[in-house]
């Protein structure tokens, strides 16, 4: 009878979030340290520099390729992968009975929230997610309120040089350039591959280049070839950090977003 009753009452196992985490992702990576969960990283890519911290972390490959035998020696719990990730490799991993969660591709602040809130439950931060993005929210909402009565000046941004590379509306920077108050002149396009002599067409009131791959200083020159474009002739050509405006968290898609702010409309960045 005794027997019985210990075999009755027996707690149940209880469950384990990850503690051995490998990030395949920048922005995952940040979500992570955000979350407080930095020191479950084991590993991540060469490209995962921020927080400072994260530079120190084991490098298993870039976002695109990884080294699997690196990712084996490292005994993870868990990897996150992303839309970047090579497939081939996701399900090589997944053949050793690696647990690999992917990460969709994130277009806008919709999105950012919504793999931050997968990443959080994920790791039992669910809450501590959903108190970040509230936050995030906030300041978001704040600034579109500002920005809503503002004269939206025509914006180009370059992603790429050769061939010229514009953002669309599947771009993070399409929905800055939007909250911001501006319009992207390419949010339309079937194609972010554009002519200069497009460019030229749209005559945009503000040019951006991205530093992804792209010398700044150098499209910067090029630009200005072009006098009679609005953005040459106002001087309003400006080079971004990609990293600031490609891979985001809730709250650094806030801070970025005010940056723009900045950028587009100065007169009410003091606000």
């Amino acid at each position: 009878m005794t027997q019985m009753l210990f075999y009755a009452f027996k707690p149940a196992a209880v469950f384990a979030y990850p503690e051995r985490i490998i990030s395949l992702g920048v922005a995952v990576t940040e979500e992570l340290y955000l979350l407080g969960a930095g020191d479950r990283i084991v590993g991540n890519t060469l490209y995962c520099n921020r927080p400072e911290d994260a530079r120190k972390k084991e490098k298993v490959g870039t976002v695109i390729n990884v080294s699997i035998e690196k990712i084996i020696s490292l005994k993870p719990d868990l990897v996150f992968a992303t839309s970047l990730t090579n497939r081939q490799q996701i399900e090589k991993l997944r053949e050793l009975k690696i647990n690999v969660i992917e990460m969709s591709q994130e277009y806008d602040f919709e999105g950012v929230c919504a793999n931050f809130l997968k990443v959080g439950k994920t790791i039992g931060k669910y809450q501590e997610a959903e108190n970040i993005i509230k936050e995030a929210r906030t300041k978001v909402n704040s600034i579109r309120y500002k920005t809503s009565v503002a004269t939206r000046p025509r914006v180009m941004a370059q992603i790429g040089a050769n061939p010229l590379f514009v953002a669309t509306r599947e771009y993070f920077i399409n929905d800055f350039i939007e909250m911001a108050g501006g319009i992207n002149i390419a949010k339309d396009a079937a194609s972010g591959q554009y002519s200069r002599e497009e460019v030229l067409k749209q005559n945009p009131d503000i040019i951006l280049i991205t530093t992804m791959g792209i010398t700044g200083e150098e499209e910067k020159k090029s630009w200005k070839k072009y006098p009679s474009v609005n953005a040459v002739k106002n001087r309003k050509i400006y080079i971004i950090d990609s990293d600031e405006f490609c891979s985001v968290t809730p709250l650094s898609f806030a801070e970025t977003l005010q940056k723009m702010v900045k950028i587009l409309h100065p007169e009410l960045s003091n606000e």
